[in-house]
């Protein structure tokens, strides 16, 4: 049965659950080429596939998810969600093919989409600063994931084989459903539930994409995301190529990481007082400047280890300040149709992002330079929407209706 949340416990069941979708790649990261060996698939290429047809199904099921919670609640709909994350990481652990386990990996990512409820929960029970205080503890968690998972999958892989990584995914997804089941409550009031038509779909639909705020700073968000799933997946590529210190890669993950923590940290200690739009609007400026400062000492041949490690972790720790305060925003002034909101907020930078990724992955050339300069195009691109948004003003104080808009559970 059910209570009501403390604030804190909120925070970390919020925090658990954003970070089942996070966890199931990064963490299987180190065991593709042990999976396409033992699977004995003929193009070792071909094991990317367990990558990309978990992130599409991702981001088709976001446009699921939310208008599902939209109708019938934010509880029932999340552990459906949640239910079949853990059937579908089992299903992955079990297959005897190659074919299997990408039909599992499918499912699995269309599962994981359903953790995009879990934004429409916080919109439920808070506004304004608040959410993005909350939101800002909850992104700690799920940016973090991705830099220190690779280092998870690796300790499991030289405890057990590869299967043991899905079954990893299983118990910690059973365990979050348990924790959920216990103890969230229902969020959507039965007045504020939508019938799902084409007309209501549509509405909400141009709704949110006809918002300038909602939609800018989804943008911004997405290309500021872009430049993060770009240093997840060319940083081994860095070490081993341009370094040739391939063992410190995981290392350097955590050091980047603290610097994520601390920067998440501070703003939710900070951002009711400074406000989201001061902080984010000065992390995208500095931002945009590490990033120059980081093509120059690239270009000129002068990048070593320990500045790659600095300048990587001042762009990180901004991208946090920038990317959880631009998610707040995003959400504020949708608040009526919190659910598909979030879901086509949602679909918008996980494809956007990946698709912005993989434009900078390409460019790879045995230099940090695409990087650096992957990440200054983002920066800029994200500023460009960030003035869109704003009519053309950076810190502009900015008074929501209603600092706490807080919904009961029923």
């Amino acid at each position: 049965m059910n209570k009501e949340l403390s604030t804190g416990e909120f925070v970390a069941l919020a925090a658990a659950l954003m970070a089942t979708q996070a966890i199931a790649v990064d963490a299987m990261l180190p065991a593709l080429p042990t999976i396409v060996r033992q699977l004995q698939v003929a193009d070792e290429n071909h094991g990317q596939w367990i990558i990309t047809i978990y992130i599409a199904g991702v981001g088709i099921g976001q446009l699921f998810w939310g208008l599902m919670s939209d109708r019938f609640g934010r509880r029932p709909v999340l552990l459906s969600g949640i239910g079949m994350y853990v059937l579908a990481s089992a299903g992955c652990a079990i297959s005897g093919s190659f074919t299997a386990l990408l039909a599992w990996r499918a499912l699995h990512g269309l599962a994981a989409a359903s953790i995009v409820v879990t934004r429409s929960v916080i919109r439920d029970r808070f506004s304004g600063r608040p959410m993005a205080r909350i939101l800002s503890l909850t992104f700690m968690v799920f940016l973090t994931v991705p830099i220190i998972a690779p280092s998870l999958g690796q300790l499991v892989l030289l405890l057990a084989p590869w299967r043991s990584v899905f079954a990893l995914f299983t118990v910690y997804g059973a365990a979050v459903w348990l924790w959920a089941a216990m103890h969230l409550p229902e969020t959507l009031h039965p007045e504020h539930r939508r019938t799902i038509t084409a007309q209501h779909i549509g509405g909400a639909a141009r709704f949110v994409l006809g918002n300038p705020t909602s939609l800018y700073y989804a943008l911004a968000l997405t290309v500021m995301f872009g430049a993060l799933l770009a240093y997840v997946g060319m940083v081994q590529q860095i070490f081993a190529d341009v370094f040739h210190r391939a063992s410190l890669m995981p290392a350097m993950f955590g050091l980047c990481a603290i610097s994520m923590g601390f920067a998440a940290f501070w703003n939710s200690r900070h951002v009711e007082r400074i406000g989201m739009r001061r902080i984010s609007h000065a992390a995208l400026l500095v931002f945009i400047a590490v990033s120059c400062v980081h093509i120059v000492i690239a270009a000129l041949g002068l990048e070593r280890i320990w500045t790659f490690v600095l300048l990587q972790s001042a762009s990180m720790a901004c991208f946090n300040l920038a990317a959880s305060n631009f998610g707040a925003m995003a959400m504020e002034p949708i608040g009526a149709v919190a659910g598909i909101g979030a879901s086509l907020q949602g679909f918008i930078s996980t494809t956007g992002a990946a698709l912005v990724a993989t434009l900078i992955g390409r460019q790879f050339n045995f230099s940090v330079v695409p990087l650096a300069a992957g990440a200054l195009a983002c920066g800029l691109l994200s500023l460009a929407c960030v003035l869109r948004a704003e009519q053309g003003r950076l810190f502009r104080p900015h008074h929501a209706p209603g600092a706490q808009a807080q919904i009961k559970a029923t």
